[in-house]
């Protein structure tokens, strides 16, 4: 047994005894690590990730390419550290989804906080609701790159379709900006709300996020 063996083991031993209460951060990452990078000391990977994104967040929501400019990064430890978000982030979605209501822009701003959480691109979902407000569908309906995305307003009349939806809301993110609609926001919401009403389906709402904020376009007057 080499020298990083013994402290893996160590730091193994210690996880399992306490979990991760007293570990610091980088701590907590060069044991993630080692499940990656099996021959190699992760102790300083760990600490050049921490001074690259300032933060174990930042770490964990960075993009893979971007990962793997580190020294010591391969593939399968970028794709390891971005897992680890999105599968908690999934599991949480998953565990709020459950009778999910989405009745007051207050909540559907917070149920999409969570759901855009750590996008560094520009993300567009339309949320399917049922008369009493119920979450039937969560659906990305375009990506783009951090100013645009391609919507194709087709493809969201055929999922409010699908659905069987009474409600809908439309929702992107802004990642480099503010959650503020611009005149581009504005004019595709409408041709949302038109397409949308053609079929029965209600647009009750365009919420932009940006951070840890949102904006409802229907609290905002911008849906009449």
């Amino acid at each position: 047994m080499g020298i990083h063996d013994g402290h893996r083991e160590k730091m193994r031993r210690r996880f399992l005894e306490t979990e991760l209460e007293g570990f610091a951060d980088h701590e907590a990452l060069e044991l993630l690590l080692y499940y990656a990078i099996p021959r190699r000391d992760t102790n300083p990977i760990a600490h050049a990730l921490m001074e690259r994104y300032g933060s174990l967040s930042a770490v964990l929501n960075a993009p893979v390419d971007d990962l793997r400019q580190v020294d010591g990064i391969g593939e399968s430890a970028a794709i390891l550290l971005s897992l680890v978000s999105k599968i908690s982030r999934k599991a949480r979605l998953a565990d709020v989804s459950q009778d999910t209501i989405l009745n007051s822009s207050e909540r559907a701003g917070a149920y999409l906080l969570e759901q855009l959480s750590g996008e560094t691109r520009e993300m567009v979902y339309l949320l399917c609701l049922d008369r009493k407000g119920k979450l039937l569908a969560c659906k990305r309906v375009a990506e783009g790159d951090v100013s645009s995305a391609s919507l194709n307003i087709r493809r969201v009349v055929e999922i409010a379709l699908r659905s069987s939806a009474s409600a809908a809301i439309l929702a992107h993110n802004h990642p480099s900006g503010v959650a503020l609609p611009s005149v581009d926001d504005e004019s595709t919401t409408r041709q949302v709300r038109d397409a949308l009403a053609t079929i029965g389906v209600a647009l009750v709402d365009h919420i932009v996020v940006a951070d840890r904020d949102f904006v409802s376009m229907s609290d905002s007057g911008l849906l009449v």
